[in-house]
């Protein structure tokens, strides 16, 4: 059994009929504002835009204008002297006799024009011969790699693996006070995976960092590579301290 509920107002009753009546002229109502008020807001848009691109347009260009003569004469590379290289380095002198223009009247009789043979024989071997005869210069280069910072970033395609594990030793203070905890050290592991530098980044009390950075300072590890090369790189350890029962 149904019931038709109806709604009493001042002028009628309103029932399901009358709204079903009245709302295809409510939502078209409804459409036709929303549309109008989209409509205005695009319009305003594009109203402003204009009025915008007037203002810029009819606003005053402010400069000065340079004549040709005021620039200057332009750089010339053609009369630029070229720098001037001065190499500094030790020169032995020959040992044989070397000419000289001097007068006649003091020209010893005895003197000796030494020979290209014999001044290439003393000159030589100032510069170093090599084992074919010919003159070589050599120098000795000294290239210093940099350890990475411990914030540095390292790109690493193959980290260290520990090889000899040290365990740390428990400190007799925090024994007897019955403290346990928990230490992280960053370890910086060289070229050939023995431990450089060692420092304490987390702990959880200050009587374990000792022990800790000695064990980890007596570890050993596999070199990390890069591109199939050896690298040093910095690593993280974690030490536990806990009392057995």
């Amino acid at each position: 059994m149904s019931e038709t509920i109806a709604l009493k107002k001042i002028g009628g009753v309103y029932g399901a009929f009358e709204l079903k009546k009245l709302y295809p002229r409510n939502y078209a109502i409804g459409v036709t504002v929303a549309i109008f008020l989209h409509l205005t807001l695009i319009a305003s848009y594009y109203i402003y835009q204009e009025i915008t691109r007037e203002d810029f347009d009819n606003a005053p260009t402010v400069g000065r204008v340079l004549k040709y003569s005021e620039l200057g004469p332009p750089p010339s590379i053609a009369n630029e002297a070229p720098p001037q290289i001065s190499v500094a380095g030790p020169v032995a002198p020959p040992t044989v006799g070397v000419p000289v223009p001097v007068p006649d009247e003091q020209a010893p009789p005895e003197a000796t024009i030494a020979t290209q043979q014999e001044m290439s024989q003393q000159v030589a071997p100032a510069l170093g011969n090599d084992i074919g005869g010919q003159a070589q210069i050599t120098q000795d280069i000294k290239i210093e790699s940099e350890d990475p910072g411990m914030d540095a970033f390292v790109a690493v395609e193959k980290y260290p693996e520990m090889v000899v594990s040290v365990k740390p030793e428990y400190p007799e203070i925090a024994k007897r006070a019955g403290i346990t905890g928990r230490v992280f050290v960053k370890v910086l592991v060289d070229k050939e995976g023995k431990p450089k530098r060692a420092v304490v980044i987390k702990t959880d009390s200050d009587l374990f960092n000792d022990a800790a950075i000695a064990a980890a300072m007596k570890s050993a590890f596999t070199p990390a590579l890069q591109n199939n090369h050896p690298i040093a790189v910095w690593i993280v350890l974690p030490y536990k301290f806990q009392l057995q029962e």
